[in-house]
């Protein structure tokens, strides 16, 4: 019985890395397709880029054409989006998803999202020190308390975004 089973398994394990390791040509362009989306609004649409750099929760990593296809839980940062001509557009996100599909398209799905050209330092700065009085004064444990580390993880990693050492 097991004999009759295994050529079945090794072609299907076969056919299985074939299909993981191998994607189709990326375009001759060298570019990627970018969908960008928040719930009011799609910023780019199957836009041509030649790379996203994604603030994944397990660590920074850059999308380029014919990224193996991948998903990621997106943490607070800088998400960079480097187009043909050499230009970037730097976005502050607050978390989401990315979802890198086969043939060069990401997606990424974002609750917020703010050119960092937009943020003001200085409105940074005193966010994420009026954050760590609430999170001091607050009771441990509680939801205020919970709130507040929320509130210091965003305003820290929008103030390293900006190039602020906060501490």
């Amino acid at each position: 019985m097991m004999n009759s089973i295994l050529p079945h398994l090794r072609r299907a394990a076969t056919t299985h890395l074939r299909r993981t390791f191998s994607s189709e040509a990326a375009p001759a362009s060298g570019l990627m397709k970018l969908n960008f989306n928040l719930p009011q609004e799609t910023l780019y649409d199957a836009a041509p880029v030649k790379s996203v750099v994604v603030p994944g929760a397990m660590g920074e990593y850059e999308v380029t054409a014919d990224h193996v296809p991948i998903v990621a839980e997106l943490k607070a940062g800088m998400l960079t989006i480097n187009h043909e001509g050499g230009e970037s557009e730097k976005y502050f996100v607050a978390g989401g998803f990315s979802l890198t599909h086969e043939g060069s398209t990401t997606d990424i799905v974002c609750p917020e999202a703010v050119k960092l050209d937009d943020i003001d330092s200085a409105a940074v700065q005193t966010n994420y020190e009026a954050a760590k009085a609430k999170a001091s004064s607050a009771e441990a444990g509680s939801a205020e308390a919970a709130e507040a580390m929320i509130e210091v993880e965003v305003n820290r990693a929008m103030g390293g975004a900006l190039g602020l050492n906060l501490a």
